[in-house]
């Protein structure tokens, strides 16, 4: 049960008890950057999204723990650079005791049921989410939104997913309307292309020479 004075529980009832229309980001946040923050005030403008959640993995099942930050590390990280007042950094999946996306998402839609909820990714993740488990239940769970990232949007666009799901995609001119879709529904956003790259910040810490 969640701690009702918490101010991630009061965030997902609006003053009103209206639908709140939330992009949730999910990663490892190893460590979090001005790109996270980047990709969800897109986010928020051009989905016409309430507000942004950071979901910080405890352990991605497909990323190595070597190298890993420990949690506590990384959603410090995570308050450092959100800074935002739409922007609310969660440790839901650890609460849960969840790791696979599909059920914190079934997890959230049970408890929030007034909530629409909007999954947020980069190209680089569509390209390579079909071999997360229960992939098909994520784009049947909720609409979806992929940003582009460098060098991954090609293949991303050509991939397993998109061509599974083609018929569901949204053309980007109505991506404000993605949250009160029906899912399958998705969208690629061709933004402007950030350059922070956790995989590089993590490089430049551990280079004596940097």
């Amino acid at each position: 049960m969640f701690d009702p004075s918490d101010d991630w529980f009061r965030a997902t009832a609006g003053p009103t008890g209206g639908r709140l229309k939330i992009g949730l980001l999910g990663g490892s946040f190893n460590p979090a950057h001005d790109g996270h923050r980047y990709i969800s005030e897109q986010a928020l403008k051009r989905l016409r999204l309430d507000q942004v959640w950071w979901l910080v993995s405890p352990q991605n099942p497909l990323k190595a723990r070597e190298g890993m930050a420990s949690h506590a590390e990384r959603m410090a990280s995570a308050r450092a650079v959100a800074r935002h007042p739409r922007i609310r950094v969660s440790d839901i999946e650890s609460r849960l005791g969840v790791a696979h996306t599909a059920e914190v998402l079934a997890r959230l839609q049970q408890r929030h049921p007034r909530c629409r909820f909007v999954w947020l990714m980069g190209a680089d993740n569509l390209a390579t989410i079909h071999r997360w488990r229960n992939w098909r239940q994520i784009f049947m769970r909720v609409p979806i939104a992929v940003f582009a990232r460098p060098s991954y949007d090609s293949r991303a666009l050509a991939g397993l997913a998109a061509t599974r799901f083609q018929a569901a995609r949204l053309p980007e001119r109505k991506a404000s309307s993605l949250a009160n879709r029906v899912p399958p529904a998705w969208v690629f956003l061709a933004i402007r292309r950030h350059p922070a790259s956790a995989t590089a910040i993590r490089a430049r810490r551990d280079d004596p020479a940097s």
